[in-house]
């Protein structure tokens, strides 16, 4: 039976830290504050990824320490330097694992995330024996959705009226997913 079955309950990244060709995606640090609320702060980072902007390097604190970041679902995206510019976790979905993730502004459109998104879900299926890999993302947030679709993701489902306990806000969400068939027919992809 593989780490991940939903028998002995859902498993994050553990101790784990991954690495890409231009990422360390590891835990994250207390450390990591000032260069979380560099990116944390901008208004549209916040509503495209369901959190309130910080106001300051406390609130962002909190959100490492006491909101939980600082765990086993969640990794800081870093460049090679070890500079945190995004988040990249791991949440239960009805017993399936859902990669979530967000990027610091000034990095956007340089493949990053996809590239975090195709190491995690390497360690998703062949770590974690997971058989499908869900991704999320609300609605109008096209720079997700592209992502997902980057990254072999298909159309699953919608749910409409959520209620999202981080902002207080009613939300559509959005479903991609892969399947093990998928990732293994395109395994190479995924290695890449």
């Amino acid at each position: 039976m593989s780490e991940y079955s939903i028998k002995n309950g859902f498993k994050g990244f553990g101790k784990e830290t991954l690495v890409t060709e231009r990422l360390i995606l590891r835990p994250w640090r207390e450390s990591d504050a000032e260069d979380l609320y560099e990116y944390a702060k901008d208004p549209v980072i916040g509503e495209r990824t369901g959190f309130v902007p910080h106001k300051s390097v406390e609130d962002t604190i909190e959100v490492l320490l006491r909101k939980g970041l600082m765990c086993e679902y969640n990794r800081a995206v870093c460049l090679k330097d070890g500079k945190a510019i995004g988040s990249i976790g791991l949440i239960n979905h009805d017993g399936t694992p859902e990669i979530g993730y967000w990027l610091g502004k000034p990095f956007w459109g340089q493949g990053l995330i996809p590239e975090a998104v195709r190491r995690v879900a390497v360690y998703v299926f062949d770590v974690l024996g997971a058989n499908k890999l869900y991704c999320g993302y609300f609605d109008g947030n096209v720079n997700s959705r592209r992502v997902s679709e980057k990254c072999g993701f298909i159309y699953s489902h919608t749910e409409y009226d959520k209620l999202w306990e981080a902002t207080g806000k009613i939300v559509t969400e959005h479903f991609t997913v892969l399947d093990r068939a998928k990732f293994e027919q395109n395994r190479v992809f995924y290695e890449n």
